[in-house]
């Protein structure tokens, strides 16, 4: 500065120049270190199926295996020993947890069971389910499962089922099936086995047959509507939430048809609970006494005594919703997948056909009949391999579950209160170390010995409940889809 007050422009000059040379000497400081942060994290992860980088996270893995997204997740948890921390971008809170570790799992599912559910997020996501079973949390899932089971038990209710099943079969499946293969016509199984249990669902659950199997395919907007809604919720699934919710805001793209669908679905819905209402008021004894049966008029027989919601529209609308969704695309893609895998297994399909022919007799003329729940007791090769075709492809692969309180599972990974952990069955089947000690373990007996055997077996593959028991399961020498 000059004596005079003023600023000598030599010195101002200066002061700049030294200031960006600072700077800039700290900007390439700072690139070198990241430089060599990514390189010594590369270095670390390199064998690694999945790195986690720094600031994205494992976001860019990801989006690269978003096709083959079940059997990358697969290579991740056998990498990591049964549960990894998956890391989204730096402060957006996308982080969560993926096991299939058996300990963890009956942990979660049984042990600790009252601190993991739903959640606000995932009850957000599955948002058309309303408040029904599955989307269901604490004491009202409690009083849900109650009520549900008290209805099930209903002695009409599996004659009725089996009826309807049979008739279905009978009436609709075999002759769209021989109608294609008389015509040559390549058809997508998984659409027709789809239509078969959409109708049986409306059938057990609505008391309402859609016939939306039949040759010609029909296409009926309700039905349509339903898968709207489904593809929706996966969809919810995959995208970022605050995407998500941009478009629902709004009205993009697949929330404009979740919208849509959704409110065409419940006019649906509300028609058949108003039409089984002015039915009971008008002959409620006759339909007690009647054969037939159907879940809306069981639930309406029996109002809530405790003043709940249990009478409502708004409940039996979620109720039936969910039931109708339970039983629909899981059935249909569990038989698409039996077929396909016993279709690709010539000598898993001729062990099947055998045991048919020595336990089921079916004369020539009743070629087309179907078998009842009694004649297929026996066909105890049958069950395994449809236990088998669930372990490889179970008809629920995740199961989503927010921590209420934090809490460490048995791995010794740390759940943060809200915390997202994804239970991953599609995994779980394939842990070589679970299913071949085992395997090995049971060697000694040929095959299956019981009924009761089986059953146990299935229900660990199938139920959400299934772990706790480690090495329990029924891979044999003798079936195996791999």
């Amino acid at each position: 500065m000059h004596p005079s007050g003023t600023y000598n422009p030599a010195e101002i000059r200066s002061a700049i120049h030294g200031s960006i040379m600072a700077i800039l000497g700290y900007a390439v400081l700072l690139l070198g270190v990241v430089f060599f942060l990514f390189l010594g994290h590369w270095k670390r992860k390199q064998n690694s199926p999945i790195t986690n980088w720094p600031v994205v996270g494992m976001v860019p893995g990801l989006i690269r295996n978003a096709s083959q997204v079940y059997e990358c997740t697969n290579r991740v948890l056998k990498h990591y020993g049964g549960t990894v921390e998956v890391k989204g971008p730096w402060f957006a809170g996308m982080d969560f947890i993926v096991t299939s570790d058996p300990m963890n799992i009956h942990y979660i599912l049984s042990k600790n069971f009252p601190n993991y559910g739903k959640g606000p997020e995932i009850q957000e996501i599955l948002e058309p389910l309303g408040d029904g079973i599955l989307n269901s949390d604490s004491d009202w899932w409690t009083y849900q499962r109650k009520r549900m089971h008290s209805v099930v038990k209903n002695s009409k209710f599996e004659l009725f089922l089996e009826k309807i099943v049979r008739q279905k079969i009978s009436n609709c499946l075999i002759p769209v099936l021989e109608h294609l293969s008389k015509q040559e016509s390549e058809v997508d199984l998984q659409e027709v086995f789809k239509r078969f249990t959409f109708d049986n669902s409306c059938l057990m659950v609505l008391g309402f047959d859609p016939i939306s199997l039949s040759v010609d395919f029909p296409k009926f907007t309700y039905v349509k509507a339903f898968d709207d809604m489904e593809a929706a919720v996966i969809y919810r699934h995959i995208l970022p939430k605050w995407c998500w919710k941009f478009q629902r805001r709004l009205q993009l793209g697949q929330e404009k048809k979740l919208k849509n669908a959704w409110e065409l679905f419940d006019g649906f819905l509300y028609k058949c609970i108003s039409s089984k209402r002015e039915e009971l008021s008008r002959c409620r004894t006759q339909l007690e006494e009647a054969a037939d049966f159907n879940l809306l008029t069981e639930y309406m027989m029996h109002e809530d005594k405790e003043g709940r919601m249990g009478g409502t529209d708004k409940f039996l609308r979620d109720t039936a919703f969910n039931l109708m969704a339970a039983g629909s695309d899981t059935v249909g893609s569990a038989l698409t997948w039996f077929l396909w895998l016993v279709a690709t297994h010539p000598s898993v399909e001729t062990k099947i056909l055998d045991e048919m022919r020595k336990n089921v007799m079916v004369k020539d003329d009743q070629k087309g009949a179907c078998f009842g729940i009694k004649e297929l007791d026996n066909l105890v090769y049958l069950h395994a391999a449809l236990c088998e075709a669930f372990r490889l492809y179970p008809v629920i692969p995740f199961h989503p579950k927010t921590a209420v309180k934090a809490d460490t599972l048995p791995s010794g990974h740390r759940v943060g209160a809200n915390g997202t952990i994804v239970i991953f069955l599609y995994a779980m089947g394939r842990m070589e170390e679970l299913w071949v000690k085992i395997a090995w373990s049971t060697s000694q007996r040929d095959g299956y010995q019981s009924k009761e055997e089986i059953s146990y077996l299935c229900h660990l593959t199938n139920s959400l409940r299934l772990v706790g028991v480690p090495g329990v399961v029924w891979v044999r020498p003798w079936l195996s889809f791999r």
